[in-house]
């Protein structure tokens, strides 16, 4: 049996390089059009989704627990007197932002509930 030409002298090379670079061309669109990801940046990413959606629950939450505090109108205004960069800090001080089975207030869920209550007139 003969080998085909395509895989003789010159045929060969020509082969060998279109296949290099069809590899990289299919590497290069799948991981830059393709939504192709690495298993540490799926792993990444899907950390902080989950996360983001704790905080987006728990934000509600503790600014429901604020306003049902037994002093809701003195410290909203107290809130809305310290300034905005310190307003999650205030509501970590307070206790807001901790939850049963947590060792400490969570800081994304106090600025997200800072932010909630920034809106409270």
């Amino acid at each position: 049996m003969e080998i085909p030409s395509a895989f003789k002298g010159e045929s060969l090379t020509r082969l060998l390089q279109g296949t290099a670079i069809g590899a990289v061309a299919a590497i290069a669109i799948g991981f830059g059009w393709g939504g192709w990801v690495l298993g540490s940046t799926a792993e990444r990413q899907s950390a902080n989704d989950s996360k983001s959606a704790v905080v987006a629950v728990l934000a509600p939450i503790c600014a429901d627990k604020f306003q049902r505090s037994a002093d809701a109108s003195k410290n909203l205004e107290d809130f809305n007197k310290v300034s905005s960069y310190k307003q999650a800090a205030f509501v970590e001080d307070g206790g807001w932002a901790v939850f049963p089975g947590s060792d400490g207030p969570s800081a994304g869920v106090a600025r997200a509930c800072a932010s909630l209550l920034s809106e409270i007139k």
